[in-house]
């Protein structure tokens, strides 16, 4: 019920601070639009049925990429975590790699993949893969020796020590790569999107804007913040259900 009344309560005043900003700014509404010209552009949005077909694009494309980059990057963190000789000769290209935004590697992907779906699947792929990478290796190397020595004495050998012992003791951690690596690979899903391809939300926003629709572009942006909140959530829902599976205590979304 809280949480109801915190959500209303803030949806309330981010529709007073953006109808005083569009009144008082003295802008035509073609070029900043009220939250009801907003709601009207979203609603000719669905009659038309382009936006269900850019957010379906949209989705399928995010779901692949970043199933895909997290699934590799947790069995390469589990091996490198494990395997820390081999880490230590990886880790500086790691470190280099990680800060370089996806967007920087536009023009070699292109180059490799062309332009319209791949590049928008590869950006995600590699917004994603850092951080859980990143986060499980460093999970690994922090783990209780008590767990390993205890697997040890009951007589538990690999890989049932890894996926037994290992992944359930490092996945609060690798689950907060998770949400990092989802809110990346989100915000650059829209700009893998505005490359060449001819579906989803960032073609719509890039169609809307040629089309000085400004309307159809706010109602795309706040339909980017509203899935990117409910994906985040969904992934909170994945995680509490393996915590119960596990038997383990279940931590509050």
């Amino acid at each position: 019920m809280k949480n109801l009344i915190h959500i209303s309560g803030a949806f309330v005043i981010v529709l007073v601070i953006w109808q005083l900003t569009a009144l008082t700014g003295g802008w035509n509404e073609a070029l900043f639009p009220t939250p009801l010209h907003t709601m009207l552009g979203f609603g000719e949005l669905l009659r038309d049925g382009v936006l269900a077909a850019d957010i379906t694009a949209s989705l399928g494309r995010f779901l692949i990429g970043y199933l895909a980059s997290v699934l590799l990057a947790m069995v390469l963190g589990l091996i490198l975590g494990w395997y820390k000789g081999i880490w230590a000769f990886l880790n500086p290209i790691a470190q280099v790699l990680r800060p370089i935004s996806p967007m920087a590697w536009l023009p070699f992907i292109v180059l490799f993949f062309g332009i319209g779906e791949m590049p928008a699947l590869v950006i995600i792929f590699i917004a994603a893969f850092f951080p859980v990478l990143l986060a499980t290796v460093s999970a690994v190397g922090d783990i209780d020796p008590v767990y390993l020595k205890v697997a040890r004495n009951f007589g538990i050998r690999q890989p049932h020590i890894l996926t037994k012992i290992v992944f359930p003791a490092i996945f609060p951690r690798i689950a907060t790569g998770l949400h990092l690596a989802l809110g990346t690979a989100w915000v650059f899903l829209v700009a893998g999107e505005m490359v060449g391809a001819q579906s989803g939300l960032g073609f719509l926003i890039i169609d809307a804007r040629n089309n000085l629709r400004a309307d159809l572009l706010m109602a795309a942006i706040l339909t980017i913040g509203v899935l990117g909140l409910l994906l985040d959530n969904m992934v909170r829902l994945i995680e509490q259900r393996i915590y119960r599976l596990w038997g383990m205590h279940k931590r509050r979304i």
